[in-house]
């Protein structure tokens, strides 16, 4: 070899020593970087002719596990969903105080029961009244505050949702960018290194607020698809669209649009639809929790409130129409029933309607024989029957699904009692209530089961439509049906048609014995959850929708209305207290002045077991501790994931980082070898020019 040759290896050695050496200093020098991955510097053997001639100093490569990097992606995922929905249900049961707090529901429900039993004593009874309506008041406006903070979480929620497209359209958009320069360098032969750590670390980002699967591709560019299998990035660039974007005005709504994906236009905006979108918590990350919190979550736990103050105006209200006021209401207006005067009445046993002076004497009375009325009986046929029994003392008249009793005499009032022995009945609901004679508590929903048979005709006129979802347990829709009630139909024709709907495929409907329409999901989508968007219903006009009829869902329409009747709030005096006595004869007393009975009904209202519908028979007091430990355990539930979570994230991360991360005792010893690489290498040539001056010498 000649001495050219020895040279030309030992200065490519010492080149190769100083490359690196620079790598090294590199390393240690972003020893503290988050998502830096250690450099690699490539060096080859340089054959020339056949014979070795030194080393040839390539670019730098990262060294990273592309399968590690893969796991932290998916981790980062479950721990912005966790995050996020620790978050929103600690805000959510925040909402309803800690147990034992005097602002808690069961600590409420527990004031309105003991100011029921205050009502039975002989003493203070104005004082009494005035107390247990008030706080009958303080528990319907503190669980319609509730409802209404939950309504804001859900608009936070979908304010969320938009600002997160926004974040997730940002760092699409920046991985694009880095994806054309990597792959340019790539193809230049170029270290990409930095480059590539950049876009590591903003898919990191992009992984948190939705799940996305990552695949490298050998032009050095990575591909990323939604956690569904929907293209967001190849070699072009896909955005997501959201119609909300983020501006909600603070208000809930009864349904919100998808995320659709879009491609991007030239200015890098959404343009074409690609037919794919994003609605549900299967795409995960943050934008998936706030889905999922924002259309089952929030939603599922209005319904519970809904049913609480169902139960509640339910067992209240059964104790007020079972008594009455004294001396009597010269008028009683019963709320707004999906009935007509032409549907069948339904009920059975007896009831007695009477007219009574102001001192308590009964003027005259009519009793009601439901049973010998007969089966075809309707509405009307009983409103006749009172007009023939009270013989102008009093009218009765039944319009726009309301019935109304009026006292035809000054200084006379309409009381209602039921037969002790065969109370009169609807769906287990006495009269007076079914018809809410004489109601504690109002609003503008149905607070008793319709009690209607599949016979009946649903009476909903043509063009009324309700749209119906179903949602899995992890909110993904199962299926929609938009139910369209053709005129002259019957409620067993609707059972028909949801049976036979895409709805029906993932479990039954039917008309339970109270009226209301039960949905039983099969065993593979347990847990699934039907939510009513819209409902432009109206049954005959009287204002009563499939949705309140159905019972499907849960109230919280109903709760956003309820309220203590004006005349009882305003005067307390007029809580129904007094009960009728049904044996009495004309001119005898059938209320006592200081009949207190009724209060008993008051008092055990919440502990007494009620049908809820969908939640089941149970007590109000028995409900309101589900809706509390509930929240409580749903939130402590979701912060021991977020726990977990984050625990697995940061042991992946530290498997990724220990493998690419930078280690000072490796790149310090790697430090001696190239310092002693460059010292061998500059002997080398110190030997080699020791060497041309002894040829030089000799030649002279």
């Amino acid at each position: 070899m000649a001495l050219s040759d020895i040279l030309g290896s030992a200065m490519s050695g010492l080149n190769a020593a100083q490359a690196g050496l620079r790598v090294v200093s590199t390393n240690i020098a972003n020893v503290g970087t988050a998502g830096y991955a250690r450099e690699k510097l490539n060096i080859s053997t340089n054959v020339v002719g056949g014979r070795v001639s030194g080393v040839v100093v390539g670019e730098t490569t990262r060294v990273a596990d592309r399968f590690l990097e893969a796991a932290s992606y998916r981790r980062a995922g479950d721990v912005g969903a966790a995050e996020t929905t620790a978050g929103y249900l600690d805000r959510l049961q925040a909402l309803l105080s800690a147990p034992g707090a005097e602002s808690s529901l069961t600590a409420q429900l527990d004031a309105i029961s003991s100011a029921g039993v205050a009502l039975t004593g002989s003493l203070a009874v104005a004082q009494n009244a005035d107390a247990f309506v008030a706080k009958t008041a303080d528990a319907i406006g503190s669980l319609q505050q509730v409802d209404r903070d939950a309504a804001s979480l859900s608009a936070d929620a979908d304010a969320e949702v938009g600002d997160t497209v926004s974040r997730v359209n940002a760092l699409l958009t920046q991985i694009s960018t880095l994806n054309d320069s990597v792959s340019r360098l790539d193809g230049l032969g170029r270290s990409s290194s930095g480059l590539s750590d950049q876009r590591m670390l903003a898919i990191q980002d992009l992984s948190g607020l939705i799940g996305v699967t990552v695949r490298d591709q050998p032009d050095g560019r990575v591909t990323i698809d939604t956690a569904s299998g929907a293209p967001l990035l190849d070699q072009r660039l896909r955005l997501l669209s959201y119609p909300n974007g983020g501006n909600s005005a603070g208000a809930a709504q009864p349904a919100y649009p998808g995320v659709d994906i879009r491609f991007a236009d030239s200015a890098g905006l959404p343009g074409v639809a690609t037919g794919d979108r994003i609605d549900n918590a299967a795409v995960g990350g943050k934008l998936g929790a706030l889905l999922d919190l924002r259309d089952r979550a929030i939603p599922g736990f209005r319904d519970q409130l809904g049913s609480l103050f169902t139960g509640l105006s339910q067992s209240l209200n059964a104790a007020s129409n079972a008594a009455t006021a004294t001396p009597a209401p010269a008028q009683l207006v019963g709320t707004a029933t999906a009935l007509t005067a032409t549907d069948r009445l339904g009920f059975t046993g007896k009831a007695t309607v009477a007219v009574t002076d102001t001192a308590g004497k009964l003027v005259v009375s009519t009793k009601l024989d439901f049973d010998a009325m007969g089966p075809q009986a309707t509405v009307g046929d009983m409103v006749a029957a009172i007009n023939a029994g009270l013989g102008g003392s009093a009218i009765a008249s039944f319009a726009n699904g309301r019935l109304t009793l009026s006292a035809s005499a000054p200084g006379t009032g309409i009381a209602i009692g039921q037969d002790p022995a065969t109370p009169a009945q609807r769906a287990g609901i006495g009269l007076s209530q079914t018809f809410g004679m004489n109601d504690l508590i109002r609003s503008g929903g149905l607070n008793v089961p319709s009690g209607f048979a599949a016979g009946d005709p649903h009476g909903f006129a043509a063009g009324g439509t309700v749209q119906m979802m179903l949602r899995d347990g992890a909110g993904r829709v199962l299926a929609q049906h938009t139910l369209t009630p053709a005129a002259g139909g019957s409620f067993g024709d609707l059972v028909a048609d949801l049976n036979g709907s895409p709805l029906g495929q993932h479990g039954s409907f039917a008309l339970d014995s109270a009226g209301r329409m039960r949905f039983s999901a099969n065993p593979s989508v347990a847990g699934a959850m039907l939510s009513i968007p819209s409902d432009s219903t109206d049954r005959a006009g009287t204002g009563r929708s499939f949705t309140m009829i159905a019972g499907l869902t849960g109230t919280a329409s109903a709760l956003g209305s309820g309220e203590i009747r004006p005349d009882i709030k305003s005067n307390a005096a007029r809580l129904p207290l007094a009960l009728l006595d049904t044996t009495a004869a004309p001119g005898g007393i059938a209320l006592g002045s200081i009949d207190r009975r009724g209060g008993a009904g008051y008092a055990d209202a919440a502990s007494r077991p009620i049908d809820l519908g969908m939640a089941g028979v149970m007590s109000v007091d028995h409900r309101a501790a589900q809706v509390l430990g509930g929240a409580g355990s749903n939130a402590a539930l979701a912060k021991a994931r977020l726990t977990e979570a984050t625990a697995r994230r940061d042991d992946t991360v530290n498997r990724r980082d220990s493998f690419s991360g930078v280690n000072i005792d490796e790149e310090l010893s790697q430090m001696v070898v190239l310092q002693n690489s460059y010292s061998a290498a500059a002997r080398v040539i110190s030997t080699v020019t020791a060497m041309y001056d002894t040829l030089l010498t000799m030649v002279r």
